[in-house]
């Protein structure tokens, strides 16, 4: 199974403040940046992508963003603290805890063939279990001094492998790498 992540940092290489919030990040709001609607290429990464794995902290940020943005995707909840999903959200979230290792087993013996992953802790996890192959990073043209960030402690050295960056008018810096 190919593992792949796409986040936005701050320049500092934060992807929230340490109270969750993204009031930083242009667009979090969902209006458009710079009155331009650019995707940044999110979509067609959406597309490629068969199951969404987020944990918890990020799951009840987006729950709370309004509408549930991911359609009929196939989104995996991770956490051993729910107990349960609110009824209005589509039969195709679930709710799972488990090991990295684990839920990617359990997604290949169902037939997954490339997940996103997505919220720092669950990024620092994966990534610790070396199950991440991917990694698309947009750098946001702000310094936030401070809050969650991407990557965290490590055991060890990460080799990456660049293999594209686009820069846009606004500023923001998208690179593409490999894990080796």
């Amino acid at each position: 199974m190919k593992i792949s992540v796409y986040i936005a940092t701050s320049l500092d290489g934060f992807i929230a403040r340490e109270d969750g919030s993204l009031d930083w990040l242009p667009g979090s709001d969902g209006e458009a940046i710079d009155g331009n609607n650019e995707d940044y290429g999110y979509h067609a990464f959406m597309e490629s992508v068969d199951v969404l794995i987020m944990g918890r902290n990020t799951y009840e940020m987006v729950a709370g963003f309004g509408p549930w943005p991911y359609g009929e995707k196939k989104v995996i909840v991770l956490s051993s603290s729910i107990k349960e999903l609110p009824p209005e959200l589509p039969d195709v979230v679930e709710l799972r805890s488990g090991s990295p290792d684990d839920i990617v087993k359990q997604l290949e013996a169902s037939g997954y063939k490339h997940a996103y992953i997505d919220g720092g802790h669950t990024i620092q996890g994966f990534l610790k279990s070396d199950l991440i192959n991917e990694i698309t990073i947009t750098r946001v043209p702000i310094v936030i001094g401070g809050g969650i960030p991407l990557f965290g402690p490590l055991e060890k050295d990460y080799v990456l492998k660049h293999i594209t960056t686009q820069s846009f008018d606004n500023g923001f810096v998208q690179s593409r790498y490999a894990i080796q």
